[in-house]
């Protein structure tokens, strides 16, 4: 089961999957989005239904789970990656829209779990991949919904991790740096951010910076390859790391520190 399956991410785990010879169910929350996936799985008779799935409404999600076990009785792999991103700095979102924020990239992962780890525990087995970010573990300006919401996913990951083990259910954190898909394209801006000049300066540096970056970015098949590459391990390691951007940003933050690497990501983010 792969949420978030219309594109990107999503998109190429659902078919690196079925390639793979996994009954993969690729949800997301407007179908007529996969035409492209159906068209793919038909030419290259690829295992693969999609779902409708909205991760905001419990109800959804339910429907979705039942759909799954009426047909396949089990699921041994739960990809949570549905998400998207916030601009704007801390006093720029409201409260509400960091809770808009949680609700997609934390709550619903929540919610999805609570419906399908009793299922993996039942059957003994079963791998729970939950993608975040190098910005789960790495604070960057003027995306604080966004990177906390990630950060908050990496302490759930961990925690479910010792929860689930004993049961023979894996938990593993996927860490992509910068990835080639329309992730920036319906990112969305504070409110009260469109309207405020305190942090235009900043905004407008790290933008730049970020959009540079996004040219040497690494291609979501790398993703749905890692994924594949950990489900298929004896032994899975807690998370992995995507991409040489994240490797380098990772390494940078072990080897410094903290005010080294804050002038350090300076330096990278927009050249001061």
């Amino acid at each position: 089961m792969v949420t978030g399956s219309s594109s990107g991410i999503g998109f190429e785990t659902s078919l690196g999957l079925a390639r793979n010879g996994f009954y993969t169910f690729a949800s997301m929350r407007d179908v007529s989005k996969g035409n492209k996936i159906k068209e793919l799985a038909k030419k290259e008779n690829l295992p693969i239904d999609i779902i409708e799935l909205d991760v905001d409404k419990e109800d959804s999600i339910k429907n979705a789970v039942k759909t799954i076990i009426e047909k396949k009785q089990r699921i041994d792999v739960l990809v949570n990656n549905a998400g998207w991103g916030l601009w704007g700095s801390v006093e720029d979102v409201s409260v509400n829209e960091f809770k808009a924020q949680f609700e997609t990239n934390f709550f619903s992962v929540i919610r999805i779990i609570q419906e399908v780890a009793p299922i993996m525990r039942e059957q003994k087995s079963g791998h729970i991949i939950n993608i975040s970010s190098i910005a789960g573990r790495i604070g960057f300006p003027i995306s604080p919904a966004y990177i906390s919401s990630k950060f908050a996913l990496e302490g759930l990951s961990e925690s479910l991790r010792f929860e689930l083990m004993p049961f023979g259910v894996n938990v593993i954190i996927i860490e992509p740096g910068m990835i080639k898909t329309n992730f920036f394209e319906p990112m969305k801006l504070g409110k009260k951010a469109e309207n405020t000049d305190a942090y235009k300066n900043i905004t407008e540096k790290v933008l730049s910076g970020v959009k540079m970056m996004a040219q040497m970015a690494t291609d979501p098949k790398e993703v749905s390859n890692t994924i594949i590459q950990a489900i298929k391990e004896e032994k899975p390691l807690p998370r992995y790391i995507v991409g040489n951007d994240a490797l380098m940003f990772l390494e940078a933050k072990k080897m410094k520190t903290d005010i080294e690497f804050e002038n350090y990501l300076k330096k990278e983010l927009y050249g001061e």
